[in-house]
């Protein structure tokens, strides 16, 4: 886990005032967690969105608010869907001890260097993230899984092929092992699935269920710790 900090401070505007925070250069903010009360918050937006784009919603971060380090996780993110610029972060506190349920990126190590791409053929992920669960120390950056030994049509990886770090579990207790995260493909096979599809196939996981609804998942959502929240 990287060590990850960001400095809030508590803010007045709400509202409409917001729309003027937002354009003097700030992201407004909230924080949640315990006992305490809400804590309306802002911090600067070159910083603050580097921060989002590294943390996601699964690696902590220290916020430091008038000099108190509150470790958290993001919980919210608001983006504007014409500028693309963040508009608003919820965060939730978290202790050393707590067990995060959380999604975590599934990288695919060795791209380019597999047998089967090698010879021609295409490797698509079908599931870009997994849900597991661990105490904050312990939470990966991502899971990495090597395709260097992939070489077929229709050689595979599934999630019986994670090797989980030490103190990190599936947040499913029935996890489906078998699902399937990565397919080899003969190309001519691709682009017939994505003429059958009407050109929706390039899409990873459209052309996972153009071979079955076996080979393809649904993304979980990511969101958690669990709260109800709104922008405040």
């Amino acid at each position: 886990m990287n060590d990850i900090s960001l400095k809030l401070d508590e803010r007045t505007a709400e509202g409409k005032k917001v729309i003027k925070l937002r354009e003097s250069g700030f992201v407004p903010s909230v924080v949640y967690g315990g006992q305490d009360q809400p804590i309306m918050t802002q911090s600067p937006q070159v910083q603050t969105t580097k921060i989002v784009q590294t943390a996601g919603k699964h690696m902590p971060i220290d916020l430091v608010i008038d000099g108190h380090k509150k470790m958290a996780i993001i919980t919210a993110i608001d983006m504007d869907p014409v500028k693309h610029t963040l508009r608003h972060v919820a965060f939730h506190t978290i202790n050393q001890d707590d067990v995060i349920t959380t999604d975590v990126p599934i990288v695919l190590i060795g791209r380019g260097e597999s047998t089967a791409e090698r010879a021609g053929l295409v490797i698509l992920q079908a599931i870009d993230t997994l849900e597991i669960k661990a105490k904050p120390a312990n939470l990966p950056d991502s899971l990495e899984l090597s395709i260097i030994d992939l070489a077929n049509e229709d050689d595979r990886l599934t999630i019986a092929d994670i090797k989980l770090p030490s103190g990190v579990e599936f947040a499913d207790i029935d996890q489906d092992m078998e699902l399937v995260i990565a397919n080899v493909y003969e190309p001519s096979a691709l682009q017939a699935a994505n003429e059958a599809s009407g050109g929706e196939a390039q899409d990873e996981t459209a052309v996972a269920a153009e071979k079955g609804s076996s080979d393809a998942a649904v993304q979980p959502d990511q969101a958690s710790p669990k709260t109800s929240e709104k922008e405040a």
